[in-house]
């Protein structure tokens, strides 16, 4: 998106500098299951600022007094987890990137989680580009907000995911850890923190204690790195048995506590009013349905990666939903094509990257990106395409003065 930049990397990419960014990527880590882009994006400034200035606005309603009350429902009566703290420790808002009827490139919010995302897999993913691209030639380049650096950034994923206590006693979990497709961010993780990866049933609770089998000695753990989605265990309920079920009160930290998952999600959306956020309802508050309903998309709650979302809506759609309370209406975002391939333009979106310590405000750290040429921006909408897929926003490197 920024032309000079733009145009020099297209003139100097090459099929075999892709390769070799591929085998870089998963240099040292298992093979990777997910399609990554031909480029980085390269974020003007305009851009970042705006991005800044919609990730301001959704902060200061989570923040505001009485948020909890406001989301109390969001949360499934069967997936309450006891001990919720204050605020979640991780955040990431998803933007389309769009023009305005003035031209200007614009961000508009699509999703919002409070959960982690890739905080260590986009560190590894900005230097491989840079690295495999020679984009240290053209400027110095950062993922980063806000004039943090690779070092401060590792640290402050160190105060918050370890605390005070030693990387043995700080598990990162999801349901089958090793496997997820997602599993690349988990080994970086464990890179830079020490911490174990294990998955659900390699945990066992006794007395409302949290441990795992290391060889001959059970280690107790202080804390959960928490990377499993309550939604893709609903029907496997029968690991709890065998692991344990996190509704019941455990003597354990998590990060990020489980019910943010939740709270901070598409059920918020119909709260923020302002120029970044698209109109959505919920439709059980629908008082009459928009005579252009193929400018809206039909979203459920509870659901993740795209799943079950209704991009050409129907009067007949709406009419077949028997649990409106859990569904939004919004108005489509228009992705404009902004990235430029060889062979014409690409959209994108960008998700900014949160990290909330205890005591302290939540500060805007990386990013991640997305292209597609499809009609929604997941890996799965666009497998068949090229110069498509996950990516990193790259900025000219900011001073602090």
């Amino acid at each position: 998106m920024v032309h000079t930049y733009r145009e020099y990397f297209n003139r100097n990419f090459t099929r075999e500098k892709y390769a070799n960014f591929l085998h870089l990527l998963e240099k040292d880590y298992p093979p990777v299951p997910i399609r990554f882009a031909e480029t980085p994006v390269f974020i003007p400034e305009d851009l970042k600022n705006q991005l800044i200035a919609a990730g301001e606005e959704i902060i200061r309603l989570i923040k505001q007094p009485g948020f909890k009350e406001l989301t109390a429902s969001a949360i499934p009566k069967d997936w309450i987890v006891p001990n919720e703290n204050d605020h979640p420790h991780f955040l990431a808002f998803d933007f389309g990137i769009c023009k305005d009827e003035q031209g200007r490139l614009v961000p508009r919010l699509i999703e919002m989680q409070g959960f982690p995302s890739l905080f260590a897999f986009q560190l590894h993913l900005a230097d491989t580009y840079k690295e495999a691209f020679e984009l240290n030639k053209l400027a110095d380049f950062s993922p980063f907000f806000h004039g943090m650096d690779q070092q401060t950034y590792i640290s402050l994923l160190k105060k918050v995911i370890l605390g005070p206590f030693a990387p043995q006693e700080v598990a990162l979990m999801d349901i089958d850890a090793p496997n997820q497709k997602t599993a690349i961010d988990f080994f970086v993780t464990a890179k830079h923190l020490g911490i174990k990866i294990l998955s659900l049933t390699d945990i066992f609770s006794e007395n409302g204690q949290l441990f795992y089998q290391e060889q001959d000695e059970k280690v107790r753990l202080r804390r959960i790195y928490n990377r499993l989605i309550f939604d893709e265990v609903s029907t496997q309920q029968e690991l709890f048995k065998t692991s344990f079920d996190p509704r019941e009160p455990l003597d354990v930290e998590w990060i990020t506590h489980p019910n943010w998952f939740y709270r901070i999600s598409k059920f918020t959306m119909p709260f923020l009013k302002n120029e970044f956020v698209p109109e959505t309802q919920f439709l059980n508050a629908l008082e009459t349905i928009p005579a252009d309903l193929e400018n809206y998309v039909l979203k459920p709650l509870f659901s993740f990666a795209g799943m079950g979302v209704i991009i050409d809506v129907t009067q007949a759609d709406i009419a077949n939903i028997t649990d409106p309370e859990n569904w939004i209406l919004q108005r489509k975002v228009d992705y404009e094509p902004v990235v430029k391939s060889p062979d014409g333009y690409v959209k994108t979106e960008i998700r900014l990257l949160y990290i909330w310590p205890d005591g302290e405000e939540p500060q805007l750290c990386i990013n991640l990106a997305r292209l597609s040429r499809g009609k929604m921006i997941g890996v799965r909408y666009n497998a068949d395409f090229d110069w498509v897929g996950g990516t990193v926003g790259l900025m000219a490197r900011e001073i602090d003065n």
